[in-house]
């Protein structure tokens, strides 16, 4: 395994860049119709619609690279601005947040949990990304994308009791956090990609 790659850290990124915690308001406000037997086998099903979506992605997306011959370096820095504007949005999101742009009356399929909640832009660019940059560890990448899927999944199956036990606040600061951890990552992300691009000179 390289040195730079570690599967719990890895898993930890995908971790916040899926953001359970800022899908669990969207999740209730789209099921709050919905009884609690029949919500809790939508959200599974959702889940593992959405991890077929990303797994499609991890295994495929090396090829959709190489058709535009994008460096690895290249695609790290690009990542690492991909991650600083997710981690912006989670830090400052916008006044009408995040539920609003969801609502429906009919039962979810596919969309909007499964994508873009779970397997959405933000998540796939990361796959692309992590992909690239991890030519050798698509095996180890696999095992860091179940891990996330597991954590946010258990998230989001249990997202009415989180709601009643950490209520709006509690779920806004705790994206707050993910947000700024993700920020640093970035930051980091991106001071190891231009490392990489002075040692090709």
């Amino acid at each position: 395994m390289n040195a730079d790659f570690s599967i719990v850290s890895t898993a930890i990124l995908l971790f916040f860049v899926i953001d359970p915690f800022g899908a669990v308001p969207v999740i209730l406000s789209i099921l709050k119709d919905v009884d609690m037997q029949r919500k809790k086998i939508i959200i599974l099903r959702e889940m593992l619609f959405g991890l077929g979506i990303l797994m499609l992605f991890l295994f495929g997306g090396e090829l959709f690279l190489n058709i535009f011959h994008l460096e690895t370096e290249s695609v790290r820095i690009a990542g690492a601005v991909i991650f600083f504007v997710i981690g912006i949005k989670m830090i400052f999101p916008g006044e009408e947040g995040s539920s609003g742009l969801y609502g429906s009356t009919k039962e979810p399929f596919m969309v909007p949990i499964a994508m873009p909640l779970i397997a959405g832009p933000s998540t796939l660019a990361t796959l692309l990304v992590l992909g690239k940059s991890h030519t050798n560890q698509i095996g180890s990448l696999f095992v860091s994308l179940i891990l996330a899927w597991l954590v946010s999944a258990l998230i989001m199956y249990l997202s009415p009791m989180l709601y009643k036990l950490l209520r709006e606040k509690g779920l806004s600061a705790l994206e707050r956090l993910m947000g700024m951890l993700l920020l640093m990552m970035s930051v980091q992300m991106f001071i190891d990609g231009i490392r990489g691009l002075v040692h090709t000179f």
